[in-house]
């Protein structure tokens, strides 16, 4: 009777790419829908739990900070125990915590879950690439990731509009209720049908000087720093928009009650351009398709700050430009990443973790910035838009010694982006 390695369930199709990358992407959307599906209900979350002002935001912030420290952990686990055991460990915290979060009597004490969820939950978001990259690498790694960031940006376009309407029939905890029950969907589909991907001979050992070389070693590549960085700047000020977009739509443009709508549209914008990329990346490669899109979204940025800037900003004219950033972002995203992890076959799990960390903690923390220092205008975010792509471009310019839209020094000696 023919089984699977990864189970004893008898005459089950192995997964194939396809069924992954929707598990991949799903998953990492879980989380995803941990930060957006709340966002409509922090008003009332703040009228019933007695919070002001731009406090409200916290409970995003938190669990996007907490989420960038808790990278550190879940990698150099699953480089010696394999990935499948802490993903599952990952999803199951997840739940509990959601339940939590549902029934916390206070705005601190559901701070406090919030952080230690969005903590472990970082496991969610870290092992999908480092599974994704114990398979493939190079360009293909990076038209893999465009596939999941589409599937896994559909979530954040529809997530406020779910939360809107659990609204309607429920309040704010039944949106954590909801978070649980999506959780345990995704644990038992992980349980059934996803098999280890860590080989024998890749098994790490747990030991503080093997994990510290590993993401040293992951952070330390010069050619692969200034892509981990610059993009923990530019997705700083992505999540600067979501800690600030209820209070930017609502109370600067008026416009509250089509908030998941407009939304929708931001984020949908970054589907489409995750699946455009994934078309597009094989052909013309990670880097020239990285590098264009950064320049195109600093000039965005320059439209966005001069158009801020004016006595009265239109919201005809702020959301198209968002928009098309967030698009941008689409193109940047998923090939930075896949240009940094592409040297780490040997360690994917330790340097999936270093980057996460790096990029989500430093990320978390000038979203942080961003939004609280809302104004009641779009001016901190339009200022904040281009200062971060500016600062990346010139930290990919180390990275590539100068030299942009092409392969790197050692792929092009190789005449190809290596895959391992």
């Amino acid at each position: 009777m023919a089984t699977s390695p990864a189970s004893s369930i008898p005459f089950r199709k192995a997964l194939g790419d396809t069924e992954l990358l929707w598990m991949m992407a799903l998953l990492m959307a879980l989380n995803a829908f941990g930060i957006d599906a709340i966002l409509p209900a922090l008003d009332p979350l703040a009228a019933d739990l007695a919070v002001s002002g731009n406090d409200r935001q916290f409970v995003i912030g938190i669990y996007l900070l907490a989420g960038g420290l808790g990278s550190l952990v879940p990698g150099a686990l699953a480089d010696r125990f394999g990935r499948r055991p802490i993903l599952l460990g990952a999803v199951a915290v997840y739940i509990l915590l959601s339940a939590l979060c549902a029934l916390a009597p206070s705005y601190d004490a559901l701070i406090a879950i919030r952080g230690v969820q969005g903590f472990f939950a970082a496991g969610i978001v870290a092992l999908p690439p480092a599974i994704i990259r114990d398979r493939v690498g190079g360009d293909k790694m990076a038209r893999m990731m465009s596939l999941i960031f589409v599937i896994f940006l559909m979530v954040p376009a529809v997530a406020p509009t779910i939360g809107q309407g659990i609204l309607e029939f429920g309040n704010w905890r039944a949106i954590f209720g909801a978070m649980a029950v999506l959780g345990v969907v995704m644990g038992l589909w992980v349980h059934i049908r996803l098999p280890e991907s860590l080989t024998e001979a890749n098994r790490q050992p747990i030991l503080p000087r093997t994990i510290a070389r590993n993401m040293t070693r992951a952070l330390a590549l010069p050619s692969t720093f200034g892509y981990v960085i610059g993009s923990a700047l530019v997705f700083g000020a992505l999540f600067g928009f979501i800690n600030s977009s209820q209070q930017l739509i609502t109370e600067t443009f008026g416009a509250g009650d089509i908030f998941p709508m407009i939304f929708a549209i931001c984020a949908g914008s970054m589907a489409v351009a995750s699946w455009s990329n994934s078309r597009i990346v094989e052909r013309f490669g990670a880097r020239r398709v990285s590098h264009t899109a950064l320049f195109a979204f600093i000039v965005v940025s320059a439209c966005q700050v001069f158009f801020a800037f004016q006595p009265e900003e239109a919201l005809w004219v702020f959301v198209p430009l968002m928009a098309i950033n967030m698009a941008l972002l689409g193109f940047i995203g998923s090939n930075f990443g896949a240009i940094a992890m592409n040297p780490f076959f040997a360690i994917a799990g330790a340097a999936s973790s270093a980057h996460g960390f790096v990029r989500m903690t430093t990320a978390a923390l000038l979203g942080g910035a961003i939004g609280y220092a809302f104004d009641g205008t779009a001016r901190p975010l339009a200022l904040a838009l281009l200062a971060s792509g500016l600062t990346c471009l010139v930290l990919v310019l180390l990275s590539e010694k100068g030299k942009l839209f092409g392969p790197s020094d050692a792929e092009a000696a190789l005449g190809t982006e290596p895959n391992s």
